[in-house]
Order: C-alpha cells, then structure tokens, then sequence
C-alpha cells in the first residue's frame, strides 16, 4: 500500500525537471522576500511552502545574532536561523516531534534549499542536492533547542514587534497605550505531575525529579477552607492547592481597539518564582521594545505592589497615567480604609495626620530593597500633649497608634486609585487579552511540553509567543 509519505511526494515529481541542479545556498529568507521575483519556479508551485514562507520571511533574518560558522571538521554548523525556521514551521503545520519536523522537511525539499541549511551536493540527482544529508538529524534538532541562547529567538520576538508597529501605523491603527501583564503555569513532562503514579515524595521541593532537574514545585492555586469540625487543626495547617513541578511563562500583551492583540514581552521561569518577580524584567523588555513607557498597566491582585503603581506615576503630570490592580487586603487593609492628608501623610482613625518618625532601609518585606516610614500618633510625637485619643485606640498608653509603609509615591497610590470610576474600570478590561494570547499559546501546546529540559523551554515558549505575533502580522497585512 501507498502511505502518506510518498502520497506527499506525488507533487514533486511534477516540477523536478525544472530544479537548477545547485548545492549553493540560497539568500536568507529576508532577502528573498524583498526580491521575491527571485525565487526559482520549483519553489514558488509548492503553496505549503509558500505558505509557510510568507509567514515567515517578513522577519529580518539577517541580523539575526549567529553563532561562528566556520568549521574545519565534522559536519557543516546548521546555522540558528535555519533551526529557528524550521521550529517555526513545526510549531504552525504542527508536527509534534522533531522526527516529524524532519521527516516533514525531507518530505518538502524546497524548505531545506530555502531556509538556509548547509547543503550536501548530489548532481546526479535532479535537486542537486541529498535531502537526508543535508538535514540535521533529530536528535541533532533537540540539542539545538536546548543549548542555544534565549537572545537569540528573542531577537526575532522584538523584530516582530517593530514589524508589527509599523504595520499598525501604516493602517492608522490607535497608539499603544497599556499593557496587561499576566502569567502561565507550564507542567513539566515528569512523572511526579502523574496522579496515577505511586511516589512517596511528590510534592518534596527537595528532591527534584530526575526526569528534568530544572522544574519546581509551586502552586497553581489556593482555596480557603473551614478547619474541620471532627478532629480540629489549626487553620495554618490546612492548606488545598493545585500543586505541579514545572515553570512559569510571563507576558506583557497589549490590545489594539479594532485590530486584536499581539504579545510586547515574555519570559520563563521556574515554577517557584512569584509572579512578581516577572514585573521588572518585563516591563524593561517592553521599554526597550517600545522606546517608551505605556501610560496604563492593568494586572491581577498577585501585582498589587507599590513599585507597580510607582512605575505608571507621572510626577509633572499625576493624571496622565496608573496601574488598573485589584486591591488584595494585604495587611487586614480594606480599599480606602487608609486616608491621607495633602502633604501625603497617613491619617489616623481619628483623622489626624501621623508624622513621620523615622526611616529605615527594608530588605525583606519585598522584592526589591526600598525606604520605609514609621509614622506615629500626632498626640505623642513630635511632642505630648494632654489631649486623649478621639478614637480611643487601646495603644494610646502605650505610645498611640502607628503605622509602617514605603515611602514611595507607590504605596499612597495603592490606597486612593478610585477603582469605581470607569476609567480604571475600562483599562482593567483589557487584561482580557492575556487570557487570549493564553488561549493560542495552549492551543500550539506550550501548557505541556514534551521536553525535559528548561532552556528547551524557554526557547520554545519564545518560540510560541513569536509565533502569534506572526499570525497577527499576517491578518493586519490582509487587511
């Protein structure tokens, strides 16, 4: 019986006659798309090929980071570009594996000539050129993923957001305004992660699996449950969550009213990260990408941090811009229940301004090292006197009430964004388009990766996120 294979390779025989019988590689994909006209004939009547090329030749490949070439034994080097084409194209048709992107490719020898893989000259063939030896194998493809530099695809990912920018302003499409920042838990292929699987360790932080030593422990998700009424335990010790090895994928996605969404920044990390830690690192990616600062920025309530709502502040103009975060109650604070004066001291629960005491440098109670504020009962600081607390707070013998808080402009921020207006509560909609970007990463598989490695998939989460961008791209050029 015929499979599937040589049912594929029907076609090619059509245009063999007309192949140039040449082992040079061609131009990179860049180049021919800006000379298009240049693409011989046995290239242009394959539509999977142009397909796939038309996807991906609007990327400027060829400034594209490349590592040294240049080797005098062994097999040729397959340069990154080619390997980042041909992921790309087994993350869009999809092939899950790379013996199917391999297989695929031999299947479609036009792409080999095309992307740029070193050649191997047979010119008793009508190609030119062997297929299979020109290809690297497939174990050869998982080792390129694993140990080539995130830098690398990332290039690609913010020469995908120019490309698209420019696209956009060629439509008169709205500047960029806000971006949404949010997270996404990736299950590692391990067998921990298996509920039918017998361990005794599972969820042991200290023993890693060895099916991939580079994934950790963290919790998807908490609930709150009442302690037991039959054999009672203290409410610390109840704990349900949703617990898996793996890592954490973070985006900046931003929303173009009218047009859709296209991922700004991304990055990866292990899975015991918080998803604070993803802010800073990502909003620098999303400056550098964009040359500015986005005048919004809406997040969940795991960003309700000072440094969030100080990043958007403006200090020559308070109005311009702010950070759309639901308030958390961290510190059995209710949203506007601490009041300030306009000189931006803390009021008491008798509404007088508390005065600042003394500074001091805190290390711990956030990510990032920060000024905090004790302030203190007006009534026995800077001086006592011998009026009675109004409120009759009962530390008023000893000292009166106090309060404790960073002194960036952040930290009042937090407390007095009006969330009920509809300003806030029109930026806050636009976290929305991370749940869509999420959509389409799960949907190319980046929530379980069948790899074993942590800088395979940073690579392929990159990969993923570029991807999108791409499509995007494409829909605004049919437009």
């Amino acid at each position: 019986m015929t499979d599937t294979s040589i049912l594929t390779q029907l076609p090619f025989w059509h245009w063999a006659p007309h192949v140039p019988k040449t082992s040079v590689n061609p131009s990179d994909l860049h180049t021919l798309w800006q000379f298009r006209d240049h693409l011989p004939q046995w290239i242009t009547d394959s539509p999977t090929i142009m397909r796939c090329w038309e996807l991906l030749a609007p990327l400027d490949w060829t400034r594209l980071p490349e590592r040294d070439l240049q080797r005098d034994w062994g097999h040729p080097t397959v340069p990154y570009a080619a390997f980042l084409a041909a992921e790309l194209i087994r993350l869009n048709e999809p092939l899950p594996t790379p013996e199917r992107l391999h297989r695929f490719l031999i299947e479609h020898p036009g792409f080999i000539w095309l992307l740029g893989f070193p050649l191997t000259s047979a010119p008793e063939t009508d190609l030119g050129f062997n297929p299979r030896a020109s290809l690297p194998t497939p174990r050869h493809f998982a080792h390129l993923l694993r140990e080539m530099p995130n830098s690398v695809p990332q290039f690609l990912l913010a020469d995908s957001v120019q490309l698209i920018r420019a696209e956009l302003r060629r439509l008169d499409a709205p500047p960029i305004d806000c971006a949404a920042l949010d997270t996404k838990h990736i299950i590692a292929w391990v067998k921990e992660n298996n509920p039918k699987a017998y361990m005794s360790e599972r969820y042991n932080a200290q023993y890693p699996p060895l099916g991939d030593p580079d994934c950790r422990l963290g919790c998807k998700r908490k609930h709150n449950r009442v302690t037991p009424t039959r054999n009672p335990r203290s409410a610390s010790t109840v704990a349900v969550g949703e617990y898996y090895w793996g890592y954490g994928s973070g985006i900046v996605v931003t929303k173009i009213p009218g047009w859709g969404e296209f991922v700004l920044a991304e990055m990866t990390q292990p899975f015991d990260q918080s998803d604070a830690t993803y802010f800073f690192p990502l909003m620098h990616q999303v400056e550098q990408r964009l040359g500015f600062r986005p005048r919004y920025g809406t997040f969940d309530a795991a960003f309700d941090a000072w440094y969030v709502y100080a990043h958007f502040y403006r200090e020559n103009d308070p109005d311009f811009g702010f950070a759309a975060v639901p308030f958390s109650e961290k510190g059995n604070y209710k949203a506007k229940e601490r009041q300030f004066d306009p000189q931006g001291l803390p009021l008491c629960k008798a509404g007088l301004a508390m005065p600042l005491k003394y500074t001091f440098t805190d290390r711990t109670k956030c990510i990032i090292e920060h000024e905090r504020g004790v302030y203190v009962c007006p009534l026995h600081f800077p001086t006592g006197t011998a009026a009675r607390c109004p409120a009759h707070h009962a530390r008023w013998k000893h000292g009166g009430c106090t309060a404790q808080m960073p002194t960036s402009i952040g930290a009042r921020l937090r407390h007095t964004l009006d969330r009920d207006s509809e300003r806030y509560k029109a930026v806050y909609r636009q976290r929305t388009a991370t749940e869509r970007i999420n959509s389409q990463a799960v949907a190319l598989g980046i929530e379980r990766p069948h790899l074993r490695n942590g800088q395979a998939i940073t690579n392929e989460n990159t990969l993923i996120y570029l991807l999108i961008n791409l499509r995007f791209l494409q829909r605004l050029r049919a437009q």
